[in-house]
């Protein structure tokens, strides 16, 4: 399988067109995955990725690119798109993304969560610049495909609302840094806990503020 851009490359306009995205899941058997993920930028915690098959016939109201909805919003779809499509997630830890490095973690992880899914898709589009090497079916990058394409929509919701609700846990885990509020960003109120604290086994040592903190 090649993993080069794809012979079939899918065309998307810059908002989403359902008519359009119907009918291309249409062309693949109603199998089009949509794969994003949530958590490169941050200093600790895990990288999560989603992969998600819609049912066109039964779309959740409101499909929008994560980044541009409310965290109630986010709430509500996820809830939503679990129970009327087929979602996987996958995440690679700290110590995964030291020893990968972040972008070779997300995609091993996007694979994972593609190969998880209950209905194996025949098309994967994948939001950004990469399609993700040891995919079994054909894929197609789609720069800023989150707010271009329904069902890299939906991924982006699934992986974004997971990664925040496994942060909220991990604050309970290890106090004091403020993942709960911050979800493991380099704010302020992160580098001065860092600062503080050091890092703890959930940070990412590869990060430069964060080894600079451990130094």
């Amino acid at each position: 399988m090649s993993h080069g851009p794809s012979l079939f490359d899918l065309h998307f306009p810059d908002s989403p067109d359902f008519e359009l995205e119907r009918r291309h899941a249409a062309a693949f058997n109603g199998a089009l995955c949509g794969v994003d993920e949530a958590g490169r930028g941050p200093w600790a915690g895990p990288v999560v990725t989603a992969a998600v098959v819609l049912d066109y016939d039964n779309l959740p109201d409101g499909l929008n690119d994560s980044k541009k909805l409310t965290e109630a919003k986010r709430e509500e779809l996820f809830d939503q798109i679990v129970a009327r499509a087929h979602v996987c997630t996958a995440s690679a830890s700290p110590a995964t993304i030291d020893t990968l490095n972040i972008r070779a973690a997300t995609l091993s992880a996007m694979v994972r969560a593609v190969n998880g899914l209950a209905l194996v898709p025949d098309y994967v589009l994948v939001d950004g610049r990469d399609v993700p090497r040891g995919l079994q079916q054909p894929g197609q990058a789609l720069v800023k495909g989150d707010g271009r394409c329904l069902c890299i929509a939906a991924a982006s919701i699934v992986a974004k609302v997971t990664r925040d609700r496994m942060m909220v846990r991990l604050e309970g885990h290890v106090p004091g840094y403020g993942f709960a509020q911050h979800k493991g960003y380099g704010v302020p109120q992160h580098h001065a806990a860092l600062a503080e604290l050091g890092p703890s086994d959930h940070h990412r040592m590869s990060f430069k503020p964060v080894r600079i903190a451990g130094s």
